[in-house]
Order: structure tokens, then C-alpha cells, then sequence
């Protein structure tokens, strides 16, 4: 197969690099210096085409970095902390079907999977894989002399120094919390990184109100709501009939709660017992209490109530929630029309919703049905319209709300004072409890359901400090933050983020937190400094530096300067000092890579870490974001849900090198991009028809003739286009211009009578440096093809040299003027026997070229001269009207002509013989 060239190409080379290249970096101070680092991946199996697009991005940018003459760190890592391996491990001890179908459709061997039972061995095993069949394989100039994992005795040392510092700072600190936890794992993170969850890592966390209505049997029916200042609006509650729920003691009365409110509640409330069951048909048309009003509303059927939604029980305010007054408009609907198994027609037609609160955009009595018929709600089906209905008219009356005269005690009080007060005064006086639930369902990685738990000494860090907000908000002005979306988005979630608590209780991985026994730094917590670490690891993995030897006081002179080199012991002073150096040489980072989940979670505390530890000179200098590859419909790909083409399958189908183009020539960085084999397989095509075209072109020689000036002109037009775009970051913009407008440049000067001479091979040599960022083993190959030195990986770029302008304009000029016949062709369905294309009389052109010899030589153009010259000429003595006036023409655009219209005019040369053939 034609495709197999490029995977033998990819072999060829990687072979050679392994032989002759070590991408190891270090210090040289004549030299300016580049430290990249990509998020370092989570050990949960094997990883899919969708992580390779951030790690194509770092090699692209490094081995760019590299060709411009920079010596550059590009170090990797493995985060091992937390749940994800532990899971792992455990569900293929469990022998659980589909992990081991998804471990033998990877290509794990059989063997292999007995021993990944042992959790520091898959650690390890995935280590390798990761190395060797991804990076590796994938051409990365990694430097393999720095690979660390967050779980060695080497980082966990690091890690306890940062916290050491922190609290010397009184940045950390204790209180009571509500946290995500798994009841098989313990605590665990839920962010969009998911790197402990296998769904929901995008749940917010709701902070509930339980508003406790007394209802029938002398329950409490406990409504959660987000809104508590709505109590005074209640008309009814809405149960589901055909759920059964759990009737639990609290505090000595009986709490109706579904049967996944009740586990919830049982976390966060402690002393929860279940004693008995009811079904919710028993309690319908029964009625309840409305806490601090004393209303006696009805309990109607509601069998759209989710039971593991909260708490199971809703509380129905038609006037200011659009669900609630769309489903009292149903239920009566089906009650004039329908069955009415429980006599309830009469009470439910009695219903009308109380408006308590006013805003400026919805004064009126009843502002959610207004919205619901303004917006032409139908029924309770119509989700998308009610969504932004109640978003609507939520945010509205929050805003500018007022409380009216039903609201007690609480009225002319705007909603947005309100809200918390009336939380706590209704609290004090035990009407309302606090619950916690998040905004959709989120799973662990081990198959359980993660609940909210109450922990009562939970130690955080503190984010919410003024002085680090601010500082780190200052920071990002200095910073290269990429794309500028997060750029302007980041001060403002630098600003929002709240103190986050660093430490889990349970089976989890990491370094045990220094301050309380047992307990273990979170994943989110011991990921924020590491790009420091990677200065270290270096001589501890050669094992010139001893684990035993970094304490507070090497770290703190390592990286803070405190201390002198005389403190230690005289063994040790060799490379502790290298060490120091290396991190004054290659500290800063410059750029921290890495997608999109981390917008909101790691890329603010890496840099409000490195703001609170370190110098400020040694603050981040760049922040690179990258979004999604998804599968169709716009979905992340995710090994959880399937669809994710392995990677060793995807390099056999494409190559490498097509998949690298694929992820930087797609689209844009800053938008997702869906994974479709045949787009990946046009890349692959184009990259052949590349290799395919020098390949004949130089197996067949010859001379490319007076069209060699075009050839070295367009190349340096081209190279300088390419340089613009990298050193911005343009990584689409680049590769269209490596991979397309070159591709046609070459195509051109072959179709004007190039050959495979030198000029030619001089311009792949060239086409060859900017393509090897992108597709290195194809560049090495054309490299070689063309003559070229060495290996194009390491080769250096130089300035961009002065080209012929002129000769770039002619050519641009007859390339448009045959496109602008087959345009001419095309539209009029005739091809014709002959063309005939009309142009301007020699005088004329002679007239122009004297004009704008003129300006070229003096800065200005003497139309009278000009004029005199041209009508002593015989052949015009006829024209003595026209001349002056075509000439005092001419002469004013040529004054007005921009620079590359003037080289166009002044290179044109007869092409009779070109056109006529083309």
C-alpha cells in the first residue's frame, strides 16, 4: 500500500535518532534558553488520538524553538496521584469484563494484565507505554533524562516542601467542608479534567436550602431549592407518585427523602437512620405546611420529579419558576380532560400563583407565565426554551428584584440583599438546613455514584488571599497567554477562585500532607509547582542527588536562594550548585501547555502557587490553550465512553506524520476540532502527493532556467510568512503556508519550465526546515533527498534574505490572469477555438516603465519630460492630444502605486509562448 511509505519513512528515522540524537537539554549560557512543559497525563490506561493534538502542539513548538537556536527544555511526567491508577487496578482485580475487553483492544498482553493487579506496576507499565509507543513513536524530542513520576519519594519530598512554604506563608488553613466522595474510594476531585471521575467532571456544586414543611403523618417534607426568598410564592408541593421513598429520622422527626436523597443526606447530616417507607401516591392530595407563612398548600402528583435530583421533594412558586407553572398548567389540562384518580380537580383548578416579587423587566402579576406564553411554551417537553426561560427570569429578578408586601417581614428588601440573610434567619430559627448536590450526575472511575460529604476539619489552600489574587491578576499582564479569549478570561477566574481544599482521606496516591496523619494531598494540590521539579529530577534519576539529601533546606536554596552552598556537606556542594544553576538558567517557564479542562482549575493555581512560593523573576512567562478533539455530535472523546481510536491502530492507518499535520492544520488551537478518518486521510494524501512530486521531480534532473529567480523568491517569501506565524503561535497559519501555498509555488515552477537542479533542491532543502516542526520524518527524508547535511532536526533557521519582489508580482499577475480565464470558461460553458486578450500599446508600457524608473531613482516622477520625449517620437506625432493626457496620468498612479504593483509593471517580459501553451 502507497500509505505504508510514509509509516516505513517514520521507522526509517526514528531509527536513525535513536542512534544519533539524545534530546536531552543542558545548560548553555551563550545561548537563549526555551522551557516548555505539556499537562502531564493521568496513569488511567491507555491514552487515544484525542491527547496527542496538545503533545503534537509542545514538539511543534520546541523543535521550532530548537531550529531558531534556542537550547530547550522539553522534560515529561506521569501524574500518578489520586484515584485513577488505584481504580484501575482494582476493577482488573475484580476481573470486571469491560476493562479487561478495553486492556486486550489496546493490545495489552495477556501476561501483562495479571501483573497490572499490582497498582506500582501499572504505574509503571503505562509509564513505558506512554514513552515508547505514543511519545517516541510520534517523533517527540522529549527529554527522557527528567521523566518523573508525582507518586516518587524524589517528588513527595518537593511536594512537602511547597506546603511547607505555603503555611509559612498563612496560606493554609482549617474549617469545615463539603467535599466530592466516592462511598468505595473516599474523597475525590471533580473538575474538567475528570482526572478521578469517568463522567460529570463539569458539575457544579449547588448549595441547596432545605426549606422544612410540615407535612402529613407528621413528616417533614424537605424541598431544596436555590431560591429560598420564594417560599412566600409556594402554591403547592409536587411529589413523585411512583417513587418510594425513605422515611428517616433527623433530629427525632420523620424526613421524607427519596432513596438517593437519603444516602445523600446521610453524608453530609451524620446521624440518619431509615425508619420506614411510603410510597408518594400515599401523601397526594394530602397537604403541608409552608415554613414561616403557616399556608397550608396542597401536595399534588408530579411525576416529571427526578428522584435523584436532591432531595426527591419539589416546592412548587408558578410565578417565578417557569417549570413549575408550565406543569400546573399541564396537570390541569389532563385533570379536565383525564382521570382524577385522587379528587383533585377542583383543588388544582382553585390554584393561582402568587407573584411576590417585582423587577424592572417583569413588573407584572405573574412574570413566568408572561415569559412561558411570550416565549410559546407548550408543554413540560419544551426543555431548551424553558432552560432559558428560567435563566432569564432567575437573573433578572435577582438583579433588580424587590420584595412586595406578601414577603412579611422580609418586604421592599431587593432579592440581592436578601437571599443570605433570609438563609440565616431562618436557619437560627430551624426552618432551613443547609444540603449540597451537584448540578448533574457525576461518577467515579470505579463505577460508583459520588456524593457531598460533610468534613469537618478540612484543611484549604487559600486562594481567596487579596494580596495573591492581586499580585497573580498583575502577573498575567506581563504574561503570553494564548489564545487572547483566556486571556482576557483569566484575571477574572484568578479573581473568582475561592479557597480549594488540598488534602483526601482514603486509598489515594501522593505525598501524605504534613500537617495531619493519614491524610494525602489532593491531585489538583501537588500539580501546580512541577515544572521546578523537573530541574531536579534530572540528578536524581542518574542518581548524583540522594533522595535523603533534599530537605527544606536544599529546596529552599535550590530554588529561593536562601542560604549558602557552604551550608552543606562538602559531598553534596557539587550538585547542589549545578542544580541552582541549572534553575537560574533555565527558570522561568515559558510556556505551561495544556487543553482546555484546565482553563478553570489548573492553569489559576499553577500560577497562584508559583506567585505565593517562588521569587517573582521566577514567575511563569506563558500559558498555551488548547480545546478538544471530540467524536461526532461534539462530544469530548473520553476512554469512559468509548469511540476512542486507539493510537497505535490510528499511526498504522495514517502515519504519524498525517496525524501531526491533522491535529495543527484542522483547525485553529483555540477551537475543537471532530476526529473523521477520511479528513486525517486527506492529510495523508497530501503529504504523498508532496513526497511523490520531489521524488520525481529530482529522480528527473534538469535546469529550471531564468525561473529559478521565481523559485528562490517564492521560497523566501514563504519562509518569511512561516517564521511570522510560528513566533505568534499561528500553528494553522504555518502549516497552510508549509503545506499548501508552498506546495503550489513548486507546483507553478514546474508548470513554467523548472527542473530538478539545484535551484530546485535548495528550495526543498529549504521547504524541508519549515515543514520538520510539523512532519520531522518527512522533512528528514526530503532533507536527504535534496542533498541536504546532516539531519534537518537539527538544523538552524537564518534571517529571511531579500527577494526579488518583481519577479513574485509577474508570475502572481499571469497566475491570475489564467484563472481568470478558466473562470471566464466555466461561466460561459464554452472553451473556444482561440483567446485573445488585449493589452495597452508599446508606448504606453514604455511611457509607464520611464515613469517609474523616475521615481525609483529619484523619489518623484517629471511628467513634462516625459511628455517632451514622447511626442518628439515619430510614430506619435499623430497622438499630440493623447500623449500629454495618458502620460500626466500615468504619471500620478505610478505616484500612488504601492511598491509591489510597481515590481509587477516593471518585470513583465513577453509570455506570449507560456500562454499559448497553458
Amino acid at each position: 500500500m502507497a500509505e505504508n511509505v510514509l509509516v516505513d519513512i517514520e521507522r526509517k528515522w526514528q531509527r536513525i535518532w535513536e542512534e544519533k540524537v539524545r534530546w536531552e537539554a543542558e545548560r548553555d549560557e551563550t545561548r537563549e534558553k526555551f522551557f516548555l512543559i505539556f499537562a502531564y497525563p493521568g496513569i488511567s490506561g491507555y491514552l487515544h488520538v484525542g491527547h496527542m493534538r496538545g503533545f503534537t502542539y509542545a514538539d511543534v513548538i520546541c523543535r521550532y524553538k530548537r531550529q531558531r537556536g534556542y537550547s530547550v527544555l522539553f522534560p515529561v511526567g506521569f501524574h500518578a496521584s489520586g484515584l485513577p491508577a488505584i481504580s484501575l487496578a482494582k476493577r482488573i482485580q475484580r476481573g470486571d469484563p469491560s476493562t479487561i475487553e478495553y486492556l486486550k483492544r489496546n493490545g495489552c498482553p495477556e501476561e501483562e494484565i495479571e501483573k497490572l493487579k499490582d497498582v506500582s506496576y501499572l504505574i509503571d507499565f503505562f509509564s513505558k507505554v506512554y514513552i515508547n509507543d505514543y511519545w517516541k513513536r510520534f517523533g517527540f524530542t522529549i527529554d527522557l533524562s527528567r521523566a518523573m513520576s508525582t507518586v516518587s519519594p524524589g517528588y513527595k519530598r518537593f511536594i512537602t516542601w511547597q506546603f511547607l512554604k505555603l503555611n509559612q506563608k498563612g496560606l493554609l488553613t482549617k474549617k469545615p467542608h463539603y467535599a466530592p466522595y466516592c462511598p468505595n474510594c473516599g474523597p475525590v476531585a471533580v473538575d474538567p479534567s475528570q482526572t478521578d471521575v469517568s463522567e460529570g467532571g463539569d458539575a457544579d456544586v449547588l448549595e441547596y436550602s432545605l426549606l422544612l414543611f410540615e407535612g402529613p403523618q407528621q413528616l417533614i417534607l424537605p424541598a431544596a431549592t436555590l431560591r429560598p426568598e420564594t417560599l412566600f410564592g409556594v402554591t403547592n408541593m409536587w411529589l413523585n407518585p411512583d417513587v418510594e421513598y425513605v422515611v428517616a429520622e433527623v433530629d427525632g422527626r420523620g424526613w421524607l427523602l427519596s432513596r438517593e436523597g437519603y444516602v445523600k443526606l446521610s453524608y453530609q447530616m451524620g446521624d440518619v437512620e431509615e425508619v420506614g417507607k411510603i410510597k408518594g401516591s400515599e401523601l397526594i392530595g394530602k397537604s403541608c405546611r409552608v415554613p414561616y407563612t403557616n399556608r397550608e398548600v396542597p401536595i399534588l402528583p408530579g411525576p416529571f420529579v427526578d428522584p435523584k435530583v436532591a432531595t426527591g421533594v419539589v416546592m412548587s412558586v408558578p410565578a417565578h419558576a417557569p417549570y413549575d407553572w408550565i406543569a400546573l398548567e399541564d396537570l390541569k389540562g389532563e385533570l379536565r380532560v383525564g382521570e382524577d384518580p385522587w379528587g383533585l380537580k377542583s383543588v388544582v383548578e382553585g390554584i393561582m400563583p402568587i407573584t411576590i416579587i417585582k423587577s424592572r423587566k417583569y413588573p407584572m402579576e405573574d412574570p413566568a407565565g408572561h415569559l412561558v406564553k411570550r416565549m410559546g411554551v407548550k408543554d413540560q417537553f419544551e426543555v431548551e426554551k424553558l432552560e432559558e426561560a428560567t435563566r432569564e427570569i432567575y437573573r433578572e429578578e435577582f438583579h433588580s428584584g424587590v420584595l412586595n408586601d406578601l414577603c412579611m417581614d422580609y418586604a421592599g428588601l431587593k432579592v440581592s440583599e436578601i437571599k443570605d440573610t433570609l438563609k440565616v434567619d431562618l436557619e437560627n430559627i430551624g426552618l432551613i438546613r443547609p444540603f449540597y448536590d451537584f448540578s448533574k450526575e457525576v461518577i467515579c472511575r470505579c463505577g460508583e455514584r459520588v456524593v457531598i460529604k460533610r468534613i469537618e476539619n478540612q484543611w484549604f489552600i487559600r486562594y481567596s488571599d487579596e494580596e495573591l489574587t492581586e499580585r497573580s491578576v498583575e502577573h498575567t499582564e506581563r504574561m503570553m497567554i494564548y489564545p487572547e479569549e483566556y486571556r482576557r478570561e483569566l484575571p477574572g477566574v484568578l479573581e473568582w477562585f475561592s479557597d480549594r481544599a488540598c488534602i483526601r482521606q482514603g486509598s489515594w496516591l501522593g505525598t501524605e500532607f504534613p500537617f495531619a496523619k493519614g491524610w494525602i494531598i489532593e491531585p489538583i494540590s501537588d500539580s501546580t509547582l512541577y515544572p521546578a521539579y523537573y530541574i531536579v529530577s534530572k540528578y536524581v534519576n542518574s542518581g548524583e542527588l540522594k533522595v535523603e539529601w533534599m530537605d527544606e533546606r536544599f529546596f529552599d536554596y535550590v530554588y529561593l536562594g536562601r542560604g549558602e552552598i557552604s551550608d552543606f556537606p562538602e559531598e553534596r556542594r557539587g550538585v547542589i550548585e549545578k542544580i541552582r544553576r541549572d534553575f537560574l538558567y533555565w527558570y522561568p517557564l515559558d510556556i505551561n501547555l495544556g487543553g482546555k479542562e484546565h482553563k478553570t482549575v489548573h492553569f489559576p493555581v499553577f500560577l497562584m502557587n508559583h506567585v505565593a512560593v517562588m521569587p517573582k523573576w521566577a514567575w511563569p512567562r506563558g500559558i498555551f490553550v488548547h480545546w478538544w478533539v471530540t467524536q461526532k455530535g461534539g462530544e469530548k472523546i473520553a476512554k469512559s465512553k468509548g469511540g476512542a481510536e486507539p493510537i497505535p491502530e490510528a499511526i498504522a492507518h495514517y502515519g504519524v506524520d498525517s496525524m501531526r499535520l491533522y491535529y495543527c492544520h484542522v483547525g485553529s488551537p483555540e477551537m475543537d476540532v471532530e476526529w473523521r478518518e477520511e479528513v486525517v486521510s486527506d492529510y495523508q494524501s497530501r503529504l504523498l502527493k508532496i513526497l511523490n512530486l520531489v521524488r520525481e521531480i529530482i529522480s528527473g534532473g534538469g535546469e529550471g532556467g531564468e525561473m529559478d529567480d521565481y523559485l528562490r523568491a517564492a521560497l523566501a517569501k514563504r519562509f518569511s510568512e512561516y517564521l511570522d506565524a510560528m513566533e505568534n503561535y499561528a500553528l494553522r497559519e504555518a502549516a497552510g503556508t508549509v503545506y499548501y501555498q508552498t506546495y503550489q509555488d513548486l507546483r507553478w515552477y514546474l508548470r513554467r519550465g523548472g527542473g530538478g537542479g539545484e535551484a530546485f533542491k535548495e528550495a526543498v532543502r529549504t521547504w524541508a526546515k519549515m515543514m520538520m516542526p510539523f512532519t520531522p520524518h518527512l522533512a528528514e527524508e526530503l532533507w536527504e533527498m535534496a542533498g541536504g547535511e546532516g539531519l534537518v532536526s537539527l538544523s538552524r533557521t537564518g534571517e529571511v534574505e531579500a527577494y526579488d519582489q518583481g519577479v513574485l508580482a509577474r508570475e502572481e499577475y499571469l497566475k491570475g490572469l489564467l484563472e481568470d480565464i478558466s473562470h471566464i470558461r466555466r461561466a460561459t460553458g464554452r472553451k473556444g477555438e482561440r483567446i485573445v486578450l488585449y493589452t495597452a500599446p508599446g508606448w504606453k508600457w514604455e511611457a509607464l516603465e520611464r515613469l517609474m524608473r523616475m521615481r525609483e531613482e529619484k523619489g518623484r516622477v517629471d511628467p513634462g519630460r516625459v511628455i517632451k520625449e514622447f511626442l518628439e517620437k515619430e510614430e506619435l506625432k499623430d497622438k499630440k492630444k493623447v500623449v500629454p493626457q495618458i502620460i500626466s496620468r500615468l504619471a500620478k498612479d505610478v505616484m500612488r502605486m504601492k511598491e509591489e504593483d510597481r515590481q509587477r509593471y516593471l518585470s513583465f517580459r513577453d509570455e506570449k509562448d507560456f500562454l499559448r501553451r497553458s
